[in-house]
């Protein structure tokens, strides 16, 4: 694992992009706040950047250094989750702009479990991007045999780590938590 995190981190400071196992489905990743790095993200999806991405951090508390007040309620939703939860809340801030909802300035956060994720971030010491690893309007893949061959050939570097692992992973739940802490489930 400690190979697969450098190769990655070379291709994270490069502006490159990446395939990689996340605590839910492998996901397509890179540098958040680089808006190259994010385009390309975009190109390899096939979609248009109207759609905000999400981003990765390996702590809770590095969640108010991307968004400007951060309501309480969200601390308390992540800390009694069951599984994998992205919250989706307004205010972000220090992120490349491509990575960022346009209308509302919003941004889909989750804290990584994965121990791959958690010290890729953690040495990295910047959020990375996590969109599914797939062409836009095809289906997720639940594991890495499922990403299709024209993804796989468009990224910089795939993660070894996990490629083995057969589990049908599930997408994040995802939480719209609003200025004033009243919130909406977006998807269980």
């Amino acid at each position: 694992m400690k190979e697969d995190i450098n190769k990655t981190l070379e291709v994270l400071r490069n502006g490159g992009t990446f395939l990689y196992p996340t605590d839910t489905i492998w996901g397509l990743g890179c540098d958040a706040t680089n808006i190259d790095a994010v385009k390309k993200i975009y190109d390899i999806k096939n979609r248009e950047d109207n759609k905000s991405l999400i981003i990765l951090v390996d702590e809770i508390s590095r969640i108010d250094r991307y968004v400007d007040k951060v309501p309480e309620v969200v601390y308390q939703l992540l800390e009694f989750a069951e599984k994998p939860l992205t919250v989706v809340l307004e205010g972000a801030q220090y992120l490349a702009d491509n990575v960022i909802n346009k209308e509302d300035r919003s941004i889909g956060i989750r804290v990584v479990q994965d121990p791959f994720c958690k010290q890729l971030i953690n040495r990295f010491r910047k959020p990375i991007v996590s969109t599914s690893a797939n062409i836009s309007g095809e289906p997720s893949p639940a594991n890495f045999n499922e990403i299709a061959d024209k993804v796989k050939q468009k990224v910089d570097y795939i993660v070894e780590h996990r490629q083995d692992d057969y589990t049908k992973a599930q997408p994040s739940g995802i939480i719209l938590v609003r200025k004033d802490s009243t919130f909406k489930i977006i998807r269980e």
